[in-house]
């Protein structure tokens, strides 16, 4: 077992398992307090497997007990009494299948805070309520037949003893905010497609459960949910299952099965943590479900698993399975932490783009979405947030006055953010012809701007859509059939090719109008007349979402 690498067994240490209790209010913030204290273990493998390797913050070391013998132990002296809030497992290939998670006072008399029969190695991230001087992971069963290895065994809580108040959101009688109920009215004067509230409603149904019989999964483990992107870069991409979780969630009420769908879409994320952050989302996984291309994160992804997981919260309550209002907060604090930059404070293309790399100040602006930006602000309470939300605004309009004064069109990427914006003269992250062009990620901007117009009012957003929609309207005579993919910030046409995913979006800004009625009309029945394949996930997708936002049914947890 010893002579094996970390580069063998990385599959393995993509898997996240979770115990949720309540919303701790201090957890959130708790300190690490195990790195670097006195460790012992029952027994270990040999010369170089130690106990204090577990928690000496190094993932390239690691404690390994004697092969193929029931029970085994490793525990940790934190010095003094301390609460005990969340601890976080990184198993080697050795991992346990039952373990206890236990604390003492004097190292002899021990309690337990956690136990599981069901472990699957990976990495165990586990809330938490305990107090103690010492705490201990106790192996009773092996998960293989070597015996039990950790990478690093972090123990988070304040000195003190005193357990921390505990807060739940209580779970709402029935559904928060089922399908349909539109309990967060639009900005007045925000149009809707002609026809019937109840006509709109089933059409989105309808469209809602092709899209689930094309692109949901649960490959690889029946626990998981997944939406298949055939027409991705990988299997799986994180872009995909954001779309995934946010649809689900606001489904609900129309499905009776939305839930075990959402969970699902949970434990894939918890069980995919990027190798960066691991509180943010692993952005590829293959057909065997493994993290590839880097195992690190993608920003657009996590944007919408945070947003879901609050439109969870507010849909059913945090106290079942999951809570997700503590996995959201946690999750956009990572945001914040990796995924923005901190001097211009706009989003980066994802956690692995860090000051060494040259795409540190590029951003993609299919990524700035004020309505999540809103919904975080809310939820932590955190200002930057406003000041996150405003820096993107701004660069919006400046993009739009600068380069695109007649149309309203981003490019895909924004370079250079840091000095003076521009879109990209060629590639800066992924196609040569696209990343300075209203191209496949810009594709979603009307959307995008769109959400947080009809929904906010604001009047940067509203001003930018109605440049897209007067464009548009004009541009295509009214006929979305003429519609095609990518343009020049200009308006000059790129391509002969057509797809929803640019088709779609412009409904959204089309809302904003009051003179835009039979222009919106034209695009949602030309919406309902588009049919869509198995290897569409993407065009698909964006128009459900779009399907959605139109009809009234978009909110904001």
């Amino acid at each position: 077992m010893g002579g094996r690498t970390a580069t063998a067994l990385g599959a393995a240490g993509l898997v996240l398992g979770l115990l949720v209790a309540g919303v701790t209010s201090a957890s959130a913030a708790d300190p690490l307090v195990s790195q670097g204290k006195a460790a012992t273990a029952s027994s270990i493998e040999g010369s170089g497997f130690e106990a204090g390797k577990a928690v000496d913050g190094s993932t390239s070391t690691r404690w390994a007990s004697v092969e193929g013998h029931d029970p085994e132990w490793l525990r940790v002296d934190l010095g003094s009494t301390h609460t005990i809030s969340r601890v976080r497992l990184n198993w080697e290939a050795a991992y346990a299948r039952s373990y206890r998670v236990q604390t003492s006072a004097d190292g002899s008399a021990w309690t337990d805070v956690y136990s599981t029969s069901a472990g699957d190695g990976g990495v165990d991230d586990l809330t938490l309520s305990g107090s103690g001087r010492y705490v201990r992971v106790y192996g009773t069963a092996r998960g293989t037949a070597w015996g039990y290895s950790l990478w690093e065994f972090e123990v988070y809580g304040l000195g003190g003893g005193n357990p921390p108040t505990t807060t739940t959101t209580p779970p709402p009688p029935g559904l928060g905010y089922p399908f349909g109920s539109r309990q967060q009215p639009y900005t007045a004067g925000v149009l809707r497609p002609s026809g019937s509230t109840s006509t709109l409603d089933a059409a989105v149904v309808d469209y809602y459960q092709r899209w689930k019989s094309a692109f949901l999964r649960h490959n690889c483990n029946s626990a998981w949910s997944q939406v298949w992107a055939a027409d991705a870069d990988h299997t799986y991409v994180a872009e995909a299952q954001g779309y995934g979780m946010v649809i689900v969630a606001t489904m609900a009420g129309a499905d009776p099965d939305a839930r075990r769908i959402f969970d699902g879409f949970v434990k894939w994320k918890i069980d995919h943590p990027s190798v960066i952050d691991p509180d943010l989302m692993a952005s590829e996984q293959n057909d065997q479900c493994v993290s590839v291309n880097g195992g690190d994160a993608a920003t657009d992804g996590d944007l919408d698993v945070a947003y879901a997981l609050l439109l969870a919260d507010r849909q059913w309550g945090s106290t079942g399975t999951y809570n997700y209002k503590q996995l959201a907060i946690r999750h956009i604090n990572a945001i914040k932490r990796s995924e923005i930059n901190p001097s211009t404070q706009l989003l980066r293309p994802g956690d692995w783009a860090t000051t060494s790399d040259p795409r540190y100040y590029v951003t993609r602006s299919s990524d700035w979405m004020a309505d999540h930006f809103r919904a975080f602000r809310k939820a932590t309470g955190d200002p930057a947030w406003d000041t996150i939300r405003n820096a993107h605004q701004n660069l919006m309009t400046t993009m739009q006055q600068n380069f695109a004064p007649s149309t309203g069109l981003l490019p895909d990427f924004v370079e250079r953010t840091n000095s003076t914006p521009r879109p990209p003269a060629g590639k800066v992250l992924e196609d040569e012809v696209g990343d300075g062009k209203y191209w496949w990620n810009a594709c979603r901007v009307p959307w995008r701007i769109g959400a947080d117009a009809v929904t906010s009012g604001d009047a940067k957003s509203l001003a930018a859509a109605r440049k897209l929609n007067s464009w548009a309207k004009s541009k295509f005579g009214g006929n979305p059939g003429n519609i095609r993919v990518g343009y020049h910030l200009n308006g000059t046409q790129i391509s002969s090719e057509v797809s929803a995913a640019y088709t779609a979006p412009f409904a959204v800004a089309a809302t904003t109008d009051s003179g835009s009625q039979a222009w919106l009309d034209a695009l949602w029945n030309k919406m309902l007349s588009t049919s869509f394949g198995s290897s569409e996930y993407f065009a698909a997708s964006i128009q459900l979402q779009v399907m959605i936002t139109v009809t009234g049914n978009h909110w904001v947890p």
